[in-house]
This record gives C-alpha cells, sequence and structure tokens, in this order.
C-alpha cells in the first residue's frame, strides 16, 4: 500500500499560466489566458472547433511555441524549455502504437529508450498494467486489441513514465457510442485512484461533464468561463456559455423588454409579459435581451398560462427522456422536455410556459443580467 501510495505521488503537480499567449504572425489565437490546475485537479477545455483549446494544450506540452506569457509545471517555469524537458505526458486521439510491439513492449518502450534498469521497468510497466486493467493484454499485439484496449495500452505508456501531468487531446473521439462510454466511465474511476494532475481537451459535453473538476469553456481564443460543471450548466456567464454547456442546447430567444428597473425587468414573450429579477445596476439593458431557459424546466399547460405556442415539429424519444421541439415563429425551434411516456406525437399543437426563477437573462453583449 505504501508503495501505491508513492507511486501516485508522483504525478502531483500544479500547473499555472500567466498570460500565456500565442500568435501566427499578426494573428493572435490565444489571448492572455490566465489559469491555475491544481495538483490531483482534472481541468477540461471544451469549445468550438478553432477555439484554441488544442493550441493551448499544445503551448503545455511544449509543442506550441510561446510568444508571450509564462507557464509554470510543479512550480518551476518551463515557458521556454522543450517537451523532454517539461516532465508531463501526452496522449492523443491516435494511439500511434507500434504494431509489431506486443503491448509489454509498447508500454515498455519509452523507459527503454531512457536506458531505465531492466528491474524497474518490469515494476513500472506491472504496475500501470494492473491500473489499467490491462494485465492479461501484456502479451498481445495491437492489432489484436478493441479501440478501448488499444486507448489503455496509451494510457499505460504515459503512466510509466511518472510525469508530473498528463495531457489528453480528445483521446475518445475515435471510439464508437458505447466504447467511448466505457473508456469514459474507466477515465473517471482511474482518476479517482491516481489523483494525477490532468488536462483534457474535448468537443464532447458529456465528457467534459463526467470528469471534469473544473471546466475552461474557451471562445476565440479566450477563456469564457472557468467552474465546476453544475456551475457552469446552472449560471452561465455569457450568453455563449449558456449556449454551448448542455445537451439539448438551452433554448434561447430574443424578446422586447417592455421596462426595466434596478432590480426588475418586464420581457415581452408570445403570449404573455413575465417579471425577472436582474442585477441591481442593469437597468440600461436597451430594447431587447435574450432569455435563456433549459429545456427541463418548461413543460405544458394551459392556454390561458402559456408563454408559449406552437407546433410540435420533431418528437426525441430516448428512453429515459422525450423531448418536444415547437415551432413558435423564431429563427430556433423550443425544445421542451416532456414526461418520458408522452404520447405527443409530430403535428400535435402545445402551449408550454417556464419556471419563471429558471430564467437567464443575458444582455445584447451577451453578458448575463440576472
Amino acid at each position: 500500500m505504501a508503495e501505491w501510495l508513492l507511486w501516485v505521488e508522483m504525478f502531483m503537480a500544479q500547473i499555472k499560466l500567466d498570460q500565456l499567449r500565442k500568435s501566427y504572425g499578426n494573428l493572435e489565437v490565444v489571448h492572455g489566458v490566465d489559469l491555475t490546475i491544481e495538483d490531483g485537479e482534472f481541468v477540461v477545455l471544451v469549445g468550438p472547433s478553432g477555439c484554441g483549446k488544442s493550441t493551448l494544450l499544445r503551448m503545455i506540452a511544449g509543442l506550441e511555441d510561446i510568444s508571450s506569457g509564462t507557464l509554470q509545471i510543479g512550480g518551476a517555469t518551463v515557458t521556454a524549455l522543450p517537451p523532454a524537458e517539461r516532465n508531463i505526458a501526452m496522449v492523443f486521439q491516435d494511439y500511434a502504437l507500434y504494431p509489431h510491439m506486443s503491448v509489454a513492449e509498447n508500454i515498455a518502450f519509452g523507459l527503454k529508450m531512457r536506458n531505465a534498469p531492466p528491474a524497474d521497468i518490469q515494476d513500472r510497466v506491472t504496475q500501470a498494467a494492473d491500473t489499467l486493467r490491462i494485465a492479461p493484454l501484456l502479451g498481445r499485439l495491437p492489432g489484436q486489441l478493441s479501440g478501448g484496449q488499444r486507448q489503455r495500452v496509451a494510457m499505460g505508456r504515459a503512466i510509466v513514465r511518472e510525469p508530473k501531468a498528463f495531457l489528453f487531446d480528445e483521446p475518445l473521439s475515435n471510439l464508437d457510442a458505447a466504447l467511448r462510454v466505457e473508456m469514459r466511465l474507466e477515465m473517471a474511476k482511474l482518476h479517482r485512484r491516481m489523483r494525477a494532475t490532468t488536462v483534457y481537451v474535448t468537443h464532447d459535453q458529456v465528457e467534459a461533464m463526467t470528469l471534469a473538476d473544473r471546466i475552461v469553456v474557451m471562445n476565440s481564443g479566450k477563456v469564457e468561463q472557468i467552474g465546476r460543471p453544475l456551475d457552469l450548466y446552472h449560471r452561465p456567464d455569457t450568453l455563449f456559455v449558456a449556449r454551448f454547456i448542455g445537451s439539448p442546447t438551452m433554448n434561447v430567444i430574443s424578446v422586447p423588454v417592455k421596462a426595466a428597473t434596478s432590480g426588475m425587468l418586464a420581457a415581452d414573450l408570445q403570449l404573455c409579459t413575465i417579471e425577472i429579477p436582474i442585477n441591481s445596476g442593469s437597468a440600461d439593458v436597451g430594447s431587447s435581451v435574450s432569455i435563456g431557459i433549459r429545456p427541463e424546466d418548461m413543460s405544458i399547460c394551459d392556454a390561458s398560462n402559456a408563454w408559449f405556442t406552437g407546433e410540435t415539429s420533431v418528437v426525441e424519444r430516448l428512453g429515459g427522456q422525450t423531448f418536444a421541439y415547437l415551432d413558435i415563429g423564431s429563427d430556433r425551434l423550443l425544445t421542451v422536455e416532456l414526461p418520458r411516456t408522452s404520447d405527443v406525437s409530430p403535428g400535435t399543437a402545445l402551449s408550454v410556459k417556464g419556471q419563471i426563477d429558471a430564467v437567464h437573462v443575458f444582455a445584447q453583449d451577451g453578458r448575463r443580467l440576472n
């Protein structure tokens, strides 16, 4: 047990980014990112394609030069160090295993290149294989493994190096849906055991919500919001985060402002006017706002109490959940979560309302007002 705890402690390290920037000529693609990832923390970078999340990960790894700013790993400044001297391990979506080598040989390859003692190599390979539950596979070739098993081997190759931190660049994106779910759960269990400092890039929100201690939402090379998964879900700071986090996505509708004071806003919906508490000092909100409400915070109601009415365009039955998509005359369909046994069918007219305390209000510039 003591040996296991000592092995786990080898992975502990804080990663600190101070005003990290990346430019290609005159084009700046990462704009002054400040982020501290604590010892043993699992941080997930998410955002749309081209937002800079993979570039930022590669800057931490040393695979992209840092244009300006400071990077520290384990208390040491590594801004100008090459990747080999940063003592981190990176796992890519492409497993990059040697097809002619056994699982054991693949895991041990990096240690052999560093001339590690054979007994030490054997111990580390055994520990990693036991941790990843691939000990029975050590004699097989990569071609004899499933995608999930190959990804475990790639992770084992990283673990035996005893790095200060792990970096993952969309490691599950090449797996099919069932394997992705299995590996996501395996990675969550592995992190609970090892508590290794981890930075993980994905476009999959479910991965982010499942794995992360904190999520970093990026947009156009900037950090939009940092927080725990449910904090981002329930209280997004900006309209961008509100639309990005959640599946199905939050309903966002632009509506006219009837009146606004320092503590209350009256917004005209399709069928009624609702009053929503807003932050003090937010009276000057303009002529319209965007209101957001999650599908699960809406329900079918009588026409007399409805906020919106429309024809059901699509019904999505997922077994445990049922969603109706209503055409209410706006540029997007309105998503409403129904009871899973609901018999609503496409073409049905529905009247729906939301929970007033679950409404999010955003100004025209995307900032949160409530």
